[in-house]
């Protein structure tokens, strides 16, 4: 009894033609080489074929043809022993010579790629055994949801010749508005279809309440919100999404208890909010949480994840934070666009963004590649000034849709989660820089002649 199977059921002329569209049907090939072991193929010679057309393609970035593919069998099969050339040569030379139409080329296809999966799928299975011994629930997803999507994708790439007319079609970004007209329009309406935004501030200055904010006038615009929250409980962000709707503020809420039901009946998006404890979700945990609402026929039109930096690593060696926390980000960029949809979420600061006048990307925490991924990056800077007076300043830091690089004065009301950014500064964000060291170099004059006044009295 073999140990693996192998397509030998299915016969040699069915081996000898699926060979040959390997060869002939380059998005065919595209698709079976996620999936196929060459030991699948019963007939050496057939085995030594389909690797050298799969060993060219990994070489050379591109599928070989008939006449890239002579020169290959010409030469390229020096290694073998007499009676491998001799079928090898032969086999080809019959495709040289046939040049035909495959008979049944659907039904070969269809078969040897649903074949090669549950082939995939039952290795996926086999090592999941192991990982569910050991309770990783997510990486047993994971592997699962990996080996499903092998060999199934329809999008093989963009031709850049057979599909010229494409490219000068304007493409839906369907973008989901911040509510800020300054910020939406040069961002060209809002965060798009599979974009990354990412609100940067220090701890205790509004990260959380900027997301709800995003996540408000996405329902407002009748859009569905998925919010995930990893540091606050639930109810008290669906709290601050009553509270930004409304415009009644926090201490209020119960009071005006039935005017709120009021008022939200009249909010035609629909807005799902999901706790986890701090680094107890994943990636994939996430993924699990909306595959559950699909089922329910909830598709997203706006993701939020309160914060990034609070996901669990889907790894779970020794890596650097720093590596761990750029992974997430890639990845919640990529959740973006596999889901169709925008993703908002925040990062921290580190010690130089605390107190900062304005925040630059330089002061992000722990890892700072994770701006390479984003598509939208602005930051929040508040002084303890500006929470005392409930101002701010709003940096755009990294626009891909438009100019960045501007600062915007914001007015931040914490009692009912109002935030208004006001037109464009005039004072430039270099005004502002040295403005905050000339009053840093006057602190420090008035704290040394504090310090000369103090050792003059000792004395």
């Amino acid at each position: 009894m073999k140990e693996k199977e192998d397509f030998s059921k299915f016969g040699k002329s069915f081996q000898e033609d699926l060979c040959h569209l390997i060869l002939k049907d380059r998005p065919f090939a595209d698709q079976i080489f996620e999936v196929l072991d060459v030991n699948f193929l019963e007939l050496n010679h057939l085995r030594v074929f389909v690797r050298k057309v799969k060993d060219y393609r990994k070489k050379y970035g591109v599928h070989p043809t008939k006449k890239t593919m002579t020169s290959v069998i010409k030469n390229g099969l020096k290694d073998e022993n007499d009676s491998t050339k001799i079928l090898v040569r032969d086999y080809y030379g019959r495709i040289l010579s046939e040049d035909l139409e495959v008979e049944g080329s659907e039904y070969i296809k269809d078969t040897s790629l649903d074949f090669c999966k549950k082939q995939k799928l039952k290795e996926a299975i086999l090592k999941s055994v192991g990982l569910i011994k050991s309770s990783s629930f997510d990486e047993v997803a994971k592997v699962i949801n990996n080996a499903l999507k092998l060999g199934s994708s329809n999008d093989l790439g963009y031709d850049y010749m057979a599909d010229f007319e494409e490219r000068f079609l304007v493409r839906a970004r369907n973008p989901s508005p911040t509510g800020w007209k300054e910020i939406d329009e040069i961002c060209k309406g809002g965060l798009g279809t599979g974009e990354l935004g990412v609100v940067i501030a220090p701890t205790g200055s509004g990260k959380s309440m900027v997301l709800v904010h995003l996540g408000a006038q996405a329902l407002l615009a009748g859009k569905n919100v998925v919010h995930y929250t990893l540091e606050l409980a639930d109810t008290v962000v669906a709290g601050r999404y009553d509270s930004v709707i409304t415009g009644i503020h926090l201490k209020d809420l119960i009071a005006f208890k039935e005017k709120i039901y009021e008022e939200l009946q009249d909010v035609d998006g629909k807005l799902v909010v999901k706790e986890y404890p701090t680094r107890s979700a994943s990636i994939q945990t996430i993924k699990n949480h909306l595959a559950k609402m699909k089922n329910r026929d909830f598709k997203p039109d706006l993701i939020i994840v309160d914060y990034g930096d609070l996901i669990k690593p889907e790894s779970s060696s020794k890596d650097e934070k720093r590596h761990q926390l750029e992974t997430i980000y890639e990845e919640l960029r990529g959740m973006a666009q596999e889901y169709e949809c925008p993703i908002w979420t925040a990062s921290q600061t580190n010690r130089s963004g605390i107190n900062a006048e304005v925040i630059t990307m330089e002061s992000i925490s722990e890892a700072f590649n994770k701006c390479f991924v984003a598509d939208l990056i602005c930051t929040v800077s508040r002084t303890i000034e500006d929470k005392n007076n409930n101002t701010g300043r709003m940096f755009v830091a990294k626009n891909r849709n438009g100019p960045d690089g501007i600062v915007y004065p914001l007015f931040m009301d914490t009692s009912n989660v109002k935030i208004k950014v006001l037109p464009q500064s005039n004072e430039a964000i270099e005004d502002i820089v040295q403005n905050a060291a000339k009053r840093q170099k006057e602190m420090l004059v008035e704290k040394y002649q504090k310090f000369k006044n103090k050792n003059k009295k000792e004395k």
